[in-house]
């Protein structure tokens, strides 16, 4: 952390700059220019995050040198993080497909669109057994039911699960069956859920909320590593703004933010960005280029019958030409699928 003192401060005051920071651990060392003095504290910047800096006497700013983030950050992590899932890994080379319906309906509606994902080349199968809705009279899930019915799909055809967990409660439960755990954007800053999903040493798939900034959830993706699980995959999603012309506003210049500032590997949602399923393949292409690792893509068998998030599912042929059409891009990128 650096201390930025105003014009004019005098000895007595960095004495006191001086004495206050290294009463509580780090050590100073002075930086003295023409028309500023500089503090550098030296050690745990945690020592220092409650500390009210602003309030001592000659002190005008305070910079981190730090990213708040360390566990997350290429500071202490340059090389490029890679997420096992399955047989794939997420972060490396190739880039990973999730491919599947927003809910779980059924056993066959999702042994059809498993089956059909897989074949297109998907490397593992989303479905949500427990939804967060909006409204509360709307679908909210098969919940353990649709957990089994995962669970079933995955022993046929291979495919690893993604679903999401809402709640601490159902932390373990849903640990039984998923591969991958689910953060949703409404619970990106569910700081319990975070800390106890930390537990576990299971890939968590992070969503960015709707109104999170990149910091924040970088920071959410700390609170999960802070516990020792460092198997996350960070999810840009869209986010909300004035325009309405789509469900959410996709944050395109997110991606290759992320990629700078965290190893973490970065996975693209379309679906949740668009809202449209015309929307999802270009979509789908600007985020593969501008360096994302993979795509989350909604599909089902027949949208007009969904139970939820209809418009933005791709059918099974629009699903294909999408896995036709990234090829070109992937290449571009430097990626293969």
């Amino acid at each position: 952390m650096i201390i930025i003192t105003r014009p004019g401060v005098t000895d007595e005051e960095l004495d006191h700059i001086r004495e206050r920071i290294e009463a509580l651990g780090p050590r100073t060392h002075l930086i003295r220019g023409e028309h500023r003095t500089v503090v550098l504290c030296i050690g745990d910047q945690q020592d220092l995050v409650n500390v009210p800096m602003l309030s001592i006497p000659g002190v005008e700013a305070v910079r981190p040198v730090m990213k708040p983030y360390k566990l997350a950050s290429r500071q202490g992590h340059e090389e490029s993080s890679e997420v096992q899932i399955g047989d794939s890994t997420i972060g490396g080379n190739a880039l990973s497909i999730i491919a599947g319906p927003c809910s779980v309906e059924g056993l066959s509606m999702l042994q059809e669109t498993a089956r059909h994902v897989k074949a297109a080349g998907a490397t593992a199968l989303r479905g949500g057994a427990f939804k967060p809705r909006s409204s509360p009279y709307a679908f909210d899930g098969l919940g353990e039911e649709g957990l089994k019915i995962l669970s079933d799909v995955r022993a046929e055809t291979g495919l690893p699960v993604v679903t999401e967990v809402m709640d601490t409660r159902q932390v373990d439960l849903v640990a039984e069956y998923a591969d991958v755990l689910q953060i949703g954007a409404r619970n990106m800053q569910n700081f319990s859920l975070l800390t106890e999903v930390g537990r576990l040493h299971r890939p968590i798939l992070l969503k960015r909320g709707m109104s999170a900034k990149v910091t924040d959830l970088l920071l959410a993706a700390e609170y999960i590593m802070k516990q020792g699980n460092m198997n996350v995959l960070l999810c840009e999603r869209g986010i909300r703004t004035f325009e309405d012309s789509t469900r959410n506003t996709f944050d395109l210049a997110a991606i290759p933010v992320l990629k700078k500032e965290t190893h973490l590997p970065v996975v693209a949602d379309p679906s949740h960005a668009a809202g449209r399923r015309d929307l999802v393949p270009a979509l789908s292409y600007a985020a593969i280029a501008a360096g994302a690792d993979g795509l989350i893509v909604e599909v089902h068998p027949n949208p007009e019958m969904a139970v939820s998030d209809g418009d933005q599912s791709l059918v099974f042929d629009e699903f294909d030409s999408l896995m036709a059409g990234l090829a070109p891009f992937a290449e571009a990128a430097g990626r293969t699928l």
